[in-house]
């Protein structure tokens, strides 16, 4: 059973940015309380006292008793909006319950025996968390404060799935309740290192128009510092080795006799 926390509020007539800007400045935080078939009704927190309350993870998972007004109800914590630098709360919903109906939270899983794992004191494995929290669904009197998730004798490869959690009485995970799939929640893998493959050195190929060295082997490339048109002059002389043809002495007149 979660923890049991009192919250007061007080009811607030103006309504709007500018007046929830003025709120804040008093130290205290705009809200709305609504459900159990009654009417919304707009609402002002102490803002220290609901900063200390949210740095509590039990708070998000309570029944809170609510003060309003000379009354008292039954609520749940719905939802929040903090400020996206400063430690403030800028608004806070809260949600009536009725003690006979089910309600839907989500709450916390906490893992249990990870550092005694086999998959990880024996086989080097690390332990991946799938999920942090998990909606259930259940009677208000029944609602858990967080599950666990005992991981004890997990070995490598292998995964907790949400139908391996123990549940209390009366309390259902509304994914299997509703015939969703059996999501695993955490698992015992090997990290893969990867590998570094050098790169392949290419061949250098010439740029179209040039020509390659005299003698080169087909597709080299010029030699360096060789300019395309001296490559393309070079590649037109005949070759060094190349012998020239023997001019033919022109006969001589025969004597007469």
């Amino acid at each position: 059973m979660a923890a049991k926390f009192e919250v007061t509020a007080e009811p607030r007539t103006a309504k709007g940015t500018g007046a929830s800007r003025r709120l804040r400045r008093t130290g205290k935080v705009p809200g709305i309380v609504y459900g159990a078939g009654k009417d919304a009704v707009p609402v002002a927190f102490d803002h220290n006292a609901m900063l200390r309350n949210l740095d509590q993870e039990a708070f998000h998972t309570s029944i809170l008793t609510l003060k309003l007004d000379g009354g008292q109800d039954q609520a749940i914590l719905r939802d929040y909006q903090m400020h996206p630098v400063k430690p403030q709360i800028l608004h806070i919903d809260l949600q009536r319950i009725s003690a006979t109906e089910k309600i839907h939270m989500s709450v916390p899983l906490h893992f249990l025996g990870q550092d005694v794992a086999p998959g990880v004191k024996q086989e080097g494995g690390l332990i991946n968390h799938l999920m942090t929290e998990v909606d259930i669904t259940c009677l208000p009197h029944q609602l858990p404060e967080f599950l666990e998730v005992d991981m004890s004798n997990v070995h490598l490869n292998e995964s907790v799935h949400l139908s391996n959690i123990k549940l209390p009485e009366g309390v259902a995970i509304t994914q299997l309740a509703h015939g969703g799939d059996d999501l695993a929640v955490a698992t015992i893998t090997i990290v893969k290192e990867e590998e570094v493959v050098a790169p392949v050195a290419e061949a250098a190929v010439p740029v179209a128009g040039e020509a390659a060295a005299p003698g080169a082997a087909p597709g080299a490339a010029p030699a360096p510092g060789a300019t395309p048109a001296a490559a393309a002059a070079d590649a037109k002389k005949p070759a060094a080795d190349a012998k020239k043809p023997e001019a033919k002495k022109p006969e001589g007149k025969k004597e007469g006799k």
